[in-house]
């Protein structure tokens, strides 16, 4: 058995689809799994087992005629049994009823469902996760959505074992903290970075009460001048780039606590089981966290992230 799914958006949103994706694969043991993601989320796959082959295609760009022709080749030469996607565009799913594969799943919307096979109700008060997992009813998997999970290979968490003995942690563990936004949020008018100022506070809040406990900032390739800035108020802290999702993911399995904005790595740290404390502003905590006693979100009154208090953060880092 073969089966497709089509996943578009961020890294974020491959993560949030993992469990559906390990829940197909658990009903379909022997079938190869194989998804078309944006060519910045591939990388989201090192950590994912459940996945055979990873195709790009960027469902943001303005694709031509001969881009969704040659994708609905590739599709077609590799004749799927059936398709699950996440798109909810018109043209997606025109295409997937042009591959000719019988059983097309997705979500009920309006005239662009007469191309789905199997449209399924699309219910977004809910934790994302959840929402995504609810495509595989249409095939009559009921079960519950499992919690998210990643595979981090083993040559990562050697990888940040090392990265930490060169930052000098020891035994007492660390703190990480994301802070940055990334660049396709604001080139969308979605601020999600809090202000360095603000940072500060924590920081130092932290490194007053527990001098020996490291704080570790995580620099990706749209951190950079967050990170900066964050080192220009609070030289102590220490920075580290993984290279990959893998590496950071064994990066944040190994911290005491979390702290981050609505991002990726959130996402990570969730999948990994570290406990977590997220800033909101314009997005909802209540869909995009699960609810876990290891897990906070800490919405903004004004959807702004920016009028969080640094009090507000620090009250839920030391309550226990």
């Amino acid at each position: 058995m073969r089966i497709l799914a089509l996943v578009p958006g961020g890294i974020g949103d491959q993560i949030l689809f993992f469990p559906t994706i390990d829940d197909l694969k658990q009903n379909y043991p022997d079938a190869q799994i194989d998804v078309i993601v944006e060519p910045r989320s591939t990388g989201a796959y090192r950590v994912c087992k459940s996945v055979n082959e990873v195709m790009r295609f960027d469902f943001r760009n303005r694709n031509g005629m001969a881009d969704w022709g040659n994708l609905l080749g590739i599709i077609r030469d590799r004749e799927y049994d059936f398709a699950v996607s996440l798109g909810r565009t018109w043209g997606v799913n025109f295409l997937l009823w042009l591959t000719g594969i019988a059983t097309r799943v997705g979500y009920s919307s309006g005239l662009k469902e007469a191309f789905i096979s199997n449209p399924v109700p699309l219910k977004t008060e809910q934790y994302t996760a959840e929402m995504y997992h609810d495509l595989i009813k249409g095939i009559d998997i009921n079960s519950p959505c499992p919690p998210l999970a990643v595979n981090v290979p083993k040559q990562d968490i050697e990888w940040a074992e090392l990265a930490q003995q060169r930052l000098g942690i020891n035994e007492t563990g660390y703190i990480v903290i994301h802070g940055g936004s990334s660049q396709i949020s604001q080139s969308q008018g979605i601020d999600k970075t809090y202000p360095v100022k603000k940072w500060q506070q924590i920081v130092e809040d932290i490194q007053q009460r527990q001098p020996n406990l490291p704080v570790v900032v995580i620099n990706g390739p749209d951190d950079q001048a967050f990170v900066s800035s964050l080192l220009g108020y609070c030289p102590g802290v220490k920075v580290i780039s993984p290279p990959d999702i893998g590496k950071l993911a064994a990066l944040i399995a190994g911290a005491n606590l979390m702290l981050c904005t609505d991002s990726a790595p959130m996402h990570i740290a969730v999948a990994v089981g570290t406990y977590l404390i997220a800033l909101f502003g314009p997005t909802e905590a209540k869909k995009l966290l699960p609810k876990s006693d290891r897990t906070i979100g800490l919405q903004s009154s004004t959807r702004s992230v920016a009028d969080i208090p640094p009090a507000d953060v620090l009250e839920k880092i030391w309550r226990g």
